[in-house]
């Protein structure tokens, strides 16, 4: 009986060495964005008239080359592929696009845009970029429940204060927390709302400029903080593992080459003990 296994071995290093090789990582990259551009030409009713049946064409094969690298994956990695949080994401992304979009679930094919998103999955900058996000999350907590208690203090004294006069903005909480979100954002927020309220209060400035400088310059600069102290963070640390495999490398070769000048040194002295036997063999 003929074992397959070395074969198959074999088969799967050189999938291996295809999936992960930069060439293929940058075909999928190129696929991704000229999916990205069918799907947004898709939502033109004149590219839809002139080409809507080579961009659906682009878009089943942009899905079938996803497919068959994801199952290359699997077949490659195995169980451990799912141990990858960014093989996860790939997955349930692909599978959504594989959903039946027809009659109730028709809905299901603005979904597919979600492809796009891959692109962070792909591309390590961006991989880093989310990560960093993600990392950053649990120090934003705390700036997070300092943010909320400042807003819901603010917008029950602007409801005290405003709300009778000005009942559209002030005249509840929720409302109170949407015109300061609004106020925070600067959107419209001086001739929209504060000063037709200094129309009325000219005092109102006292409360509304500590308010700004409290959430936009000062909590929210906070928030970008922890994310860029975040990010240079994973560099150091990603250097620091680049450091430490080219110290590994480099002391690999110098046993491999202290092991060779071993052995050189060795034939060197058989080679002496030559000589130096026909020499006497000679004499």
């Amino acid at each position: 009986m003929i074992d397959l296994a070395p074969s198959r071995s074999r088969v799967l290093v050189a999938l291996q060495n295809l999936v992960e090789s930069g060439r293929t990582q940058n075909f999928i990259t190129a696929v991704i964005l000229v999916n990205a551009i069918t799907l947004g030409l898709e939502t033109s009713t004149t590219a839809m008239a002139s080409a809507g049946t080579w961009l659906k064409h682009i878009d089943r094969i942009a899905l079938a080359i996803f497919v068959l690298e994801l199952a290359a994956k699997l077949l490659v990695y195995g169980r451990r592929f799912f141990k990858s949080g960014w093989n996860v994401f790939d997955f349930v992304i692909v599978a959504i696009s594989l959903i039946p979009a027809s009659g109730n679930l028709s809905v299901l094919r603005a979904f597919r845009v979600l492809r796009v998103l891959r692109m962070f999955s792909v591309v390590p900058k961006l991989r880093s970029v989310v990560q960093a996000l993600l990392e950053a999350i649990p120090s934003m907590a705390s700036i997070i429940v300092v943010l909320m208690l400042v807003y819901y203090v603010t917008a029950v004294l602007a409801n005290q204060l405003f709300g009778a006069r000005f009942a559209e903005w002030f005249g509840t909480i929720g409302r109170a927390m949407y015109s300061l979100f609004e106020i925070m954002t600067f959107d419209n927020w001086s001739s929209g709302i504060v000063r037709p309220v200094m129309e009325v209060y000219p005092w109102a400035w006292i409360f509304f400029l500590p308010f700004i400088i409290i959430t936009s310059f000062a909590v929210l600069n906070l928030f970008i903080a922890i994310i860029v102290n975040t990010m240079q963070s994973q560099h150091e640390a990603e250097r620091q593992d680049e450091m430490a495999a080219l110290r590994v490398a480099a002391h690999d070769e110098s046993e491999t080459l202290s092991q060779q000048i071993a052995s050189l040194r060795e034939e060197v002295l058989a080679l002496r003990a030559l000589l130096h036997e026909k020499k006497s063999n000679e004499s």
